[in-house]
């Protein structure tokens, strides 16, 4: 990876998508979305992990490789502690990206402990949300 990459970093179930609670989640697979992310930035490398540790080592290795992270934690955005410290231990901005409105179901998805630790949050805009991330990143982000 070249530090001029954009990691996007998908946590738990997302492997799912597109079959998945589509009235939630939709029922685009992300394999499908991800070319339209590399067109409106092609320095992207795509990660997905239902587990927790390695998603710390994505963080981790990104921090070295890449300019910044998009990262949809799912689940674990509400108890991670270890990928909220992972976050806060990197030195690179981090937008953290939910497909849902997390805001608009359970109370228990209204706590993200990993958001604090980001530079931005983006919920509940379906996979576009990923792309405000990106435009983010590319836009702002090197400017702070």
């Amino acid at each position: 990876m070249e530090k001029n990459t954009i990691a996007v970093i998908n946590g738990p179930n997302l492997n799912l998508l597109g079959s998945r609670e589509p009235q939630v989640y939709g029922s685009k697979g992300f394999d499908d979305f991800l070319p339209e992310l590399k067109l409106l930035y092609p320095h992207i490398s795509y990660h997905q992990s239902n587990v927790e540790g390695e998603i710390i080592n994505l963080l981790h290795d990104a921090a070295k490789n890449c300019r910044a992270v998009i990262l949809n934690p799912g689940g674990y955005a509400h108890t991670s502690v270890a990928i909220a410290d992972a976050i806060g231990a990197i030195d690179i901005p981090v937008v953290e990206v939910h497909i849902s409105n997390v805001y608009a179901r359970e109370e228990y998805r209204h706590t993200m402990i990993t958001a604090s630790k980001c530079a931005g949050i983006v919920t509940g805009m379906g996979l576009n949300g990923y792309k405000a991330a990106l435009h983010y990143l590319i836009t702002w982000a090197d400017k702070k």
